[in-house]
């Protein structure tokens, strides 16, 4: 069985890393390069690094810190915030970064994700969808840099991403993020059933249990961020990741093994 995919998930704030609940109330919990640099040490697989300010601020990338971060990971990265023009793809990709993640000038224009995929390969371009609700009372796709709902069927925007070349889709269950209280099962089999494109799910991890259900609805990989930031009832941080021994665990508990 492959390694089960879990990507630690970082936000950059306006003094460093931040970390959310329910995208508001964003904590300071620490400095981005000696994160990563702990992140390296602990064996990370993968890395999320997404700017929360940049689009809502109308401004790009911050590319000669973008540079710096990639010089210091060890692991594949993924970067997203401010992303709005292919050339703003070309240049964070020149920068060392793996992927780059679009959002709200994807969702303006799905020409961009075509033309993206077309000149830089799918497998670099990952769409990132906020979905807020739950199954009861239903989702909605959500513009976090405007604060707004989008009045189209989110399943069809997540139809229309893949079709316009996303490599993959990060949904984050908005309604979840950061509170550590599981994830969206729902929402994640009902991404997947909608879409051929490996689904990244995040939003809601607290335990190992939460990561394997995740995966077991589906889900291509689990993204988390407060599970690998905070530690304990006060939220106090520490940065960490999965050793092996629970990489051994939830391989089990998705292949329904575990005892």
């Amino acid at each position: 069985m492959l390694k089960p995919r879990v990507i630690p998930v970082l936000l950059l704030g306006e003094r460093g890393l931040v970390k959310t609940r329910g995208f508001a109330d964003p904590v300071y919990v620490g400095d981005m390069t000696n994160t990563i640099r702990i992140f390296n040490a602990k064996g990370a697989d993968e890395l999320i690094v997404l700017d929360i300010l940049a689009t809502a601020q109308h401004r790009g990338p911050n590319l000669a810190s973008l540079s710096m971060l990639a010089e210091e990971c060890f692991m594949p990265l993924t970067y997203g915030g401010g992303v709005a023009t292919v050339d703003d793809i070309a240049r964070i990709l020149d920068c060392g970064v793996e992927k780059v993640s679009i959002q709200t000038a994807a969702l303006a224009d799905l020409g961009l994700i075509e033309a993206a995929a077309n000149r830089f390969g799918e497998q670099s371009v990952v769409v990132a969808l906020d979905i807020i609700g739950t199954a009861t009372t239903g989702y909605h796709l959500w513009h976090a840099a405007a604060g707004t709902k989008d009045p189209r069927p989110w399943e069809d925007v997540v139809r229309s991403c893949e079709a316009a070349g996303a490599g993959e889709v990060m949904i984050t269950a908005v309604t979840r993020e950061g509170s550590m209280s599981g994830m969206d099962t729902e929402l994640i089999v009902a991404s997947v059933d909608i879409t051929s494109a490996p689904v990244i799910a995040h939003g809601g991890v607290g335990s190992l249990l939460d990561i394997c259900g995740g995966l077991q609805a589906g889900a291509s990989a689990v993204a988390a961020g407060s599970y690998f930031v905070f530690h304990g009832r006060r939220r106090g941080v520490l940065i960490t990741y999965l050793d092996a021994g629970d990489f051994e665990r939830l391989s089990a508990c998705v292949a329904g093994t575990d005892q």
